[in-house]
């Protein structure tokens, strides 16, 4: 077969068609299912992978197993993709120092509380060392998935989360490189080649892709864009007002990014982001023209109407007015008008810009549909198949996992402390003083505000009793005091969210373990030969128990989050708005 011309043709079975069409079903109903209770419905796929595949039942089989995970693998790319898409550039150089707190806390506690698996396995240093690189990582898939569904991706506690997370990854894909060249032996040393050129690379790739940016793509859209501006009838802005080939562009963007990324040595996911967050800054940050056009039915001489390539839609040919607008796109330059829009009338027949063709808008016209029904269920799922269910139900393999797990939770959990925001207590005097100042400038505001001309003659009744202003005057006050953005949070939410947003391990931590297992590293001179080590196990329980509970704490959070920013409580008072404060802020 392996020298064959061709690959026959053969009709797929009853039973395998509907395995894995009931498969894929299950993968989006209980993901809708559970987003919509939790915000967690990746965890209902995790568990369908686990039933469906070798760990369970083994209905899949192991060549449809092995298309789930490539498959689910380019929906992990386009996860980090999408997260790279919605980077705010500001609140990242913001909160740039903050992320990197976030992430060295996130490896260095992890890395360092592993070596409690020497007392609690008999691990050696290296075993213990490969189990804190498989724990000191970040679930990327998880994270941005989840922030997808409480909806907090833009915001600043996403930001930080996402980035921290990023730089974690970056380090745990190290380690990959680390772990799969020490290999199995006793003595193997750690060159400065195999610690060095993975970290390197990512740096540079981190150092290079800003340079590229400013020195390089935007001098060249400039140009192209002045280009366009003498000539918009012209054949060049033809070509790029369509929005077929603006995703082009972008896809071939993210292909060679990763491509250059694999060939070096570094991350493919760490490729992404960096195509994600460059086109989100080409869309921002460099100028682009905005053509105005005219409605199809208008006489206007300056404007033709043309056929699409398609056939479909007719679309507006752009008029010489041109005006540079730096925060849209260069594709806000066509209009498409619908086929069952209603005619435009006489005192709309204006020009005016047509739809964004920004990195946004490509992705969620061409890749987002696919990547929720059927990549990103078949990356979650293929973190099932991962799972060794059968033999992780020993007594001493279980309480040890549960144990490891806990601490590795908190070694997470600790990073949710810089957000954190603790007021020490005041001595009651300087409390007292200040309560008394302000009630004073509060009554004194709201009896000069119920002044007016007809109250002159009781105006020295109201200044000798300003405590008589109005309880609806105060509430207004005080609410619109209470809802100002902007303000400190008055919780641990966004603190306990993060901190439980970094605990899902996922994709990378399996990764990790599983060739520290296959290169021997956790195997003992004790163990059978093919039954997994018992400190594989032991970290598997670990990744496996923050993976789900780190998501579900996290859906647990924003719900309650949502209803109290909706203002819902038994008592049925209105609940401040500023529950996440700064870090709920886009």
């Amino acid at each position: 077969m392996a020298n064959a011309a061709s690959l026959s043709y053969h009709e797929p079975g009853i039973v395998m068609i509907l395995t894995e069409s009931s498969f894929i079903l299950l993968l989006n109903i209980v993901n809708f299912v559970l987003d919509r209770s939790f915000y967690c419905g990746l965890l209902g796929q995790v568990f369908l992978g686990v039933a469906w595949g070798t760990p369970g039942a083994k209905w899949l089989g192991t060549e449809a197993e092995e298309v789930i995970v490539q498959l689910g693998y380019l929906g992990l790319l386009l996860l980090v993709y999408e997260g790279g898409l919605s980077t705010s550039f500001q609140a990242l150089k913001a909160n740039l120092l903050l992320s990197f707190c976030v992430a060295i806390t996130g490896i260095g506690l992890p890395m360092g509380i592993s070596f409690v698996l020497q007392k609690l396995t008999g691990a050696t240093p290296l075993q213990s060392f490969a189990a804190g690189a498989a724990l000191c990582s970040t679930s990327l898939g998880t994270t941005f998935t989840v922030l997808s569904s409480s909806g907090l991706t833009k915001s600043r506690l996403g930001v930080v989360l996402t980035s921290a997370a990023m730089m974690d990854d970056v380090v745990g894909l190290v380690m990959v490189q680390i772990i799969s060249n020490l290999g199995g032996a006793s003595g193997a040393s750690i060159s400065a080649v195999t610690v060095v050129r993975p970290l390197l690379v990512s740096l540079a790739f981190a150092f290079c892709a800003p340079l590229v940016c400013v020195f390089v793509a935007k001098p060249v859209t400039v140009w192209l864009n002045g280009y366009r501006t003498r000539y918009p009838q012209g054949f060049v802005n033809r070509v790029l007002v369509k929005s077929s080939v603006v995703w082009v562009v972008h896809t071939l963007i993210l292909i060679g990014c990763i491509a250059a990324t694999a060939y070096a040595g570094t991350s493919n996911l760490f490729a992404a982001y960096i195509a994600g967050a460059a086109i989100s800054w080409w869309d921002a940050d460099v100028p682009h023209p905005v053509f105005k056009v005219v409605t199809p039915d208008t006489t206007s001489t300056s404007s033709t109407v043309r056929k699409a390539s398609d056939g479909m839609d007719r679309i507006a040919q752009p008029s010489a007015q041109v005006v540079n607008s730096p925060a849209q796109t260069a594709e806000l330059s066509i209009k498409e008008p619908s086929n069952d829009a209603a005619p435009p009338s006489s005192s709309n027949r204006e020009a005016s810009p047509g739809p964004s063709f920004s990195g946004s808008y490509i992705y969620e016209h061409y890749y987002q549909q696919p990547l929720e029904k059927l990549l990103r269920p078949f990356f979650f799922a293929s973190i099932g198949f991962s799972i060794p269910i059968t033999e992780m139900f020993r007594g001493s393999i279980v309480w040890k996992g549960v144990v490891y797990a806990v601490l590795m939770g908190i070694a997470k959990m600790v990073c949710g402390l810089w957000l954190a925001r603790v007021s020490l207590p005041r001595m009651p005097t300087e409390v007292m003083l200040r309560c008394a100042k302000l009630k004073r400038t509060l009554c004194i505001g709201e009896s000069r505000q119920t002044i007016t001309p007809a109250d002159t003659a009781t105006s020295g009744e109201s200044s000798q009793s300003p405590s008589r202003s109005s309880p609806k005057a105060r509430t207004t006050t005080q609410t619109a005091h209470t809802e100002s953005p902007g303000k400190k949070p008055r919780s641990l939410y966004p603190a306990s969210i993060l901190g439980c947003a970094m605990v899902a391990r996922g994709e990378i931590g399996f990764l990790i373990s599983s060739i520290a297992e296959s290169k021997g590293i956790f195997t003992s001179s004790t163990s059978n030969t093919g039954e997994s080590s018992d400190i594989f196990l032991v970290v598997t329980w670990a990744i496996v128990l923050c993976t789900i509970l780190g998501p579900l704490a996290v859906g647990l959070l924003a719900r309650r989050v949502k209803k109290l920013g909706e203002g819902v409580e038994r008592e049925g008072r209105v609940v401040r708005g500023d529950v996440l404060g700064v870090w709920g802020l886009s």
